[in-house]
This record gives C-alpha cells, sequence and structure tokens, in this order.
C-alpha cells in the first residue's frame, strides 16, 4: 500500500481523497494556495505545504512546486483529483520520471484518450460505438470536407480535437456556413488550446448525456459501475446527475457496458475513467472519455456501494480491482445536485464568508462539502462549494429525498443556487425521467 499520497487539489475533491486515505492508512500531504489556508482537507492533513499564490497558474497548475513539495515531504505518490492537472498527460509523465507514483492512467493513455480524434479512433477499433464522423481530422482540402459533410448528413459539429468543456465546437445546419465554421473553429482551437486540428460528427438533435463508470488494474482487470444521466446541463456544464440513467434500451445498455469493460482491458487502462455518450434513439454513441475521478461520482457509489477513490489508491499501490464484474449490484437510485457559490438566477459567481452552514442529513442523504460556518468562499477558483446526494430504493423515493434535503440545506452569507436545483426535483418533465441535453436551456430561456 502506498505510504504517503499528495493531494494536488483543493475543495471538495481533496477532502474526499484525504478521507478515502485516512481509511486505508495512508499519510496524507495537502498542498494549497495563500487563500486556501482555510481548506478543510488544508487542518486534517498529516502535512501541509503553501505552493504559490492564490492564481492558479502559479498553485494547482505549477508542476514544480507540486513536484518539490512531493520531494520535501517524501511523498510517495501524487492524486490529481479532478479539473487542475488531472488529465495532463505532461504531468503525469513527470511525477512518473520523479520517482512518483501518478494516480491515474499512464501518460500514453491519458494523451491517446486526450486527443478527441485518436480517442475515437481507438474505441471504434475496440467495438465502442461512436457518432458518424470524419476519418479522422479534416485536412485542407475544401471539395472533400464538403463531401464528408454531405456524407455524416446536417447538422454537422466541427470540433476541436484538443476542446473540452464545451469548448471549441461549432454547429452547422447548412452547407453555406461549412467552411467559415471550420476555419473559425481552427483558429479559436489553436487559440484555446495550441493546436488547430478539428474534425467533423453528426449533430445529434436531442440527445441525452449517458456515460459508463468504469475501473481497471493495468493488470487485464476491468469493471464496468453501471452508469449515469449527466443530462442537465448549463453551457456543456454538467448541472444534476443520477445513476442509473433512467430509461435506456436495456439490450443497447448491456451491449455498451461490456464494449466499455472490454475497451479497458484493449488500450490496458489503469485506474478510475468514464466513457461519455450522447443517446438518442436507443443508440449510444461515444464522444470523449475522462481519465480521472469525475465530480458525480458519488451517485455511482450509492447504488453499486464500490467506493471508487479507494480502488484508486489499490490500484496505484500494484494491488488488483478488489471486486470481479459480477460482484457488482446495482441497488436503488441516487442524484446528485452541485451546490455553487452562485446567483441561482443570473449564475454570477458568489464568493465571500460563509456565516451559517448547516448540511442535511437523514437516511439516505451524503453531503460531499469542504465548506463549514466561518470559511471564506475565494473568489480564484471554480465556484463549487459541495455535492448533495440522496438515494433511494427506487428514483421516486431518491427524488423525494433530495427535494427534502434541498429544503433542509442552509449556506448563508453568500448566495447559492440551491434554489435552482428546489425548481429542477420539482419538475415535471424532469420528475418522469429521460431530458435531454438541451432541456435545462431551454427551461432557463438561454
Amino acid at each position: 500500500m502506498l505510504d504517503k499520497v499528495l493531494i494536488a487539489n483543493r475543495g471538495e475533491i481533496a477532502l474526499r481523497i484525504l478521507r478515502a486515505c485516512k481509511e486505508l492508512g495512508i499519510r496524507t500531504v495537502a498542498v494549497h494556495s495563500k487563500a486556501d489556508r482555510e481548506l478543510m482537507h488544508v487542518r486534517l492533513a498529516d502535512e501541509a505545504v503553501c505552493i504559490g499564490p492564490a492564481s492558479s497558474a502559479q498553485s494547482y497548475l505549477n508542476i514544480p512546486a507540486l513536484i518539490s513539495a512531493a520531494e520535501v515531504t517524501d511523498s510517495s505518490a501524487i492524486h490529481p483529483g479532478y479539473g487542475f492537472l488531472s488529465e495532463n498527460a505532461d504531468f503525469a509523465e513527470q511525477v512518473e520520471r520523479s520517482g512518483f507514483t501518478f494516480i491515474g492512467p499512464r501518460a500514453e493513455t491519458i494523451r491517446l484518450m486526450g486527443d478527441k480524434v485518436s480517442a475515437i479512433e481507438s474505441m471504434k477499433k475496440a467495438g465502442v460505438p461512436t457518432v458518424p464522423g470524419s476519418d479522422g481530422p479534416l485536412g485542407d482540402d475544401e471539395g472533400e470536407i464538403v463531401a464528408t459533410a454531405r456524407r455524416i448528413g446536417y447538422p454537422v459539429i466541427i470540433k476541436a480535437a484538443a476542446g473540452g468543456g464545451g469548448r471549441g465546437m461549432r454547429v452547422v445546419h447548412t452547407e453555406a456556413h461549412l467552411l467559415s465554421a471550420v476555419t473559425v473553429t481552427r483558429t479559436e482551437a489553436h487559440s484555446a488550446f495550441g493546436d488547430g486540428t478539428v474534425y467533423m460528427e453528426k449533430f445529434l438533435e436531442k440527445p441525452r448525456h449517458v456515460e459508463v463508470q468504469v475501473l481497471a488494474d493495468g493488470q487485464g482487470n476491468a469493471i464496468h459501475l453501471y452508469d449515469r444521466d449527466c443530462s442537465l446541463q448549463r453551457r456543456h456544464q454538467k448541472v444534476l446527475e443520477e445513476a442509473p440513467a433512467p430509461g435506456l434500451d436495456p439490450e443497447a445498455r448491456a451491449k455498451v457496458l461490456e464494449a466499455c469493460r472490454e475497451a479497458c482491458i484493449t488500450i490496458g487502462y489503469r485506474g478510475a475513467g468514464t466513457f461519455e455518450f450522447l443517446y438518442e434513439d436507443g443508440q449510444f454513441f461515444f464522444i470523449e472519455m475522462n481519465t480521472r475521478v469525475q465530480v458525480e461520482h458519488p451517485v455511482t457509489e450509492m447504488v453499486t456501494g464500490v467506493d471508487i477513490v479507494r480502488e484508486q489508491l489499490r490500484i496505484a499501490s500494484g494491488l488488483p480491482l478488489s471486486i470481479r464484474q459480477e460482484d457488482v449490484k446495482l441497488t436503488g437510485h441516487a442524484f446528485e445536485c452541485r451546490i455553487n457559490a452562485e446567483d441561482a438566477k443570473t449564475f454570477m459567481p458568489s464568493p465571500g464568508k460563509v456565516t451559517l452552514y448547516h448540511p442535511p442529513g437523514g437516511l439516505g442523504v451524503r453531503m460531499d462539502s469542504h465548506v463549514y460556518t466561518g470559511y471564506s468562499v475565494p473568489p480564484h477558483y471554480d465556484s463549487l462549494i459541495g455535492k448533495l446526494i440522496t438515494w433511494g430504493v427506487d428514483r421516486e423515493t431518491a427524488l423525494t429525498r433530495m427535494r427534502n434535503a434541498l429544503d433542509e440545506l442552509l449556506v448563508e452569507g453568500i448566495k447559492t443556487n440551491t434554489d435552482l436545483h428546489k425548481d429542477l426535483v420539482r419538475d415535471g418533465y424532469f420528475q418522469q425521467g429521460g431530458v435531454n441535453i438541451h432541456y435545462l436551456e431551454k427551461k432557463l430561456g438561454l
């Protein structure tokens, strides 16, 4: 088992990792910026190291500072959490070269799945269903670009190969706008990601966002932990998630779950990962793979009983998976609401001092948060301050518990998006299950 883990992150995920380490008897090192001295995991860690000023670029994205912190504390491994450097292949490579264990996939796997074109090609070879699209990156031949769009059928979407988080993509409905859209997307991609490579896919009109959670030990063993629905999104950012995804075609679902598990073995995957799909008319279409633990991992933990972060730590210690596929049982239903420090209507960030914090409780209620009364939410980072998760024996029970838990949650001194979630869990269409990825923005009039 690993001896000491440096947690290269902040907020709720840093506290989540710390708790998993403590359960396994692993000592912890918290790194933090000058703005984050009062974070809860910094108080609870065995050691703490300040790695720079408030700016992410000078702290949580500062690779030399992170590796130096690991060296001076004699850490054995680094857990990147999510966001920041969690999917940065160069960081993973430098961690391993410096003699530490990177708690995640190998650098070459992160590179493979980080490039959308290579990811799609590898998934095709592994038998995972993909969206109809161009055969690799788009070239400079305008005639070929037009022919590709005609073969796929309009509308199409132009995507940056190195894109992510909803950036670097443009929908094209007619041939008249195709070439200019390709040019603009290339320019934006080069500016934002340093890589102007783009590709083309069929644009699905009303898909759902369904993803499959996997775990693999890099020793030939892999399992899936079933699926999640993350369709309630605003500007490509997830707002509310649930597991399992309701109303899926049983046959298509069974096939895609097994295809994801087998793909992990094919590519030699190591650690936790998520295959993301668009789901429409009973069909799954792969869009990308996230090579890290995700914000919404708790809903999967609630319905499977598998501690995903614990498994990450065990795998990084060189141990095989502690469970087999036949051991994974799906029980009940779970929801997660992302609680952000922002105005529920304008979505403007709302940093400041939390004058009162009361998390909800009761059977089937879980609150993952680093916030406490007296804590000051800094303005420098993502506005996520917690995740409210509920479980029930069925979807309606879990949803009822979420309504009650949201009513019980108290956060004063700053604004939060709790009222938005209260509205969503009482929304008639959402209660039926299976809304598409455009539903929330239409509901909000965006």
